[in-house]
C-alpha cells in the first residue's frame, strides 16, 4: 500500500505544478497584451507596417525595369 501512497502524493503534486505553470503562462499572457495592447495594436491599426510592403514592391519593379534594360539587379 506504501507504493500506491506514493503514487498518488506524487500525482497530486505533479497536477499542482501543472496549474501553478498555466497559471503563471495565463498571467504573463495577460500581461504582454495590456503591455502591448495600445502600442502595436494602434500601430498596426494605424496602417504603420503597411508602408514596408509598398517599400519591397517598388525595389521590385526597380530591379525588373533595371534587368529589363539589360543592368544589373542594383
Amino acid at each position: 500500500m506504501a507504493g500506491g501512497a506514493m503514487t498518488d502524493s506524487a500525482k497530486r503534486a505533479a497536477q499542482q505544478a501543472e496549474d501553478r505553470l498555466e497559471q503563471v503562462a495565463e498571467n504573463a499572457r495577460q500581461r504582454f497584451d495590456r503591455l502591448t495592447e495600445g502600442r502595436l495594436a494602434d500601430s498596426i491599426k494605424n496602417g504603420r507596417f503597411a508602408d514596408q510592403v509598398d517599400h519591397g514592391i517598388d525595389q521590385a519593379r526597380r530591379e525588373a525595369g533595371r534587368r529589363g534594360q539589360g543592368g544589373s539587379e542594383r
